[in-house]
């Protein structure tokens, strides 16, 4: 078994050949990964701090977008492993990678603006980071693409979620029909679908 050769993999060989850096969108669907994940975790701390009447209102919409990243850290793994990369063994190496420190619970962890502001930063980041595997794929990696472009939509929605709260700018939100609906990327990852 150890004196085996590396497998032909053509789902990889054709990227090289459209000019797609293989090595280097694994890096970012592993980073992007991350970020996901601990947002996840972060925005599950942040809507337990949205307290009192005004907090109620809140704790859904965090709680959409919260279920949704869940789905962006579930829609890309198939794909990191197809790709030949591989998660972190170690947790906390994974979370380091994210970068996502400054979601943690403000000063004073009931103030709401603050909290908003940390999940409109967060969605924010979330928009750059997967315009860029959209930029690297396209044309080159469509089943790649595919996921990118379906999280990339979801994550300016949330975004102008959070700005409506914080600015008063109308974001055309409509709420889901059920906390994790995920309208794009329910194709990609159905773990948090519904029996």
């Amino acid at each position: 078994m150890s004196e085996e050769k590396a497998p032909n993999v053509v789902g990889i060989n054709v990227l090289k050949q459209n000019g797609l850096d293989v090595d280097e969108l694994v890096k970012e669907l592993i980073k992007n990964a991350a970020v996901e994940f601990t947002a996840y975790y972060y925005f599950t701390n942040l809507r337990a701090h949205c307290t009192g009447m005004e907090g109620e209102g809140l704790k859904g919409i965090i709680e959409d977008a919260r279920l949704e990243d869940l789905s962006h850290f579930e829609s890309c793994i198939e794909r990191i492993y197809q790709l030949g990369g591989i998660l972190p063994n170690d947790a906390t190496e994974f979370i380091k990678i994210s970068g996502c420190e400054f979601l943690q619970l403000p000063a004073n962890p009931t103030d709401h603006k603050a909290i908003l502001e940390k999940c409109l930063k967060a969605e924010q980041g979330a928009i750059v980071n997967w315009d860029k595997i959209c930029k690297m794929t396209l044309g080159k990696d469509p089943a790649t693409y595919d996921i990118a472009k379906d999280i990339l939509a979801e994550e300016i929605e949330h975004e102008s979620w959070f700005l409506e709260l914080i600015y008063g700018r109308p974001s055309g939100h409509m709420r889901r029909k059920y906390s994790g609906e995920r309208p794009h990327t329910r194709k990609h990852s159905r773990a948090l679908d519904m029996a």
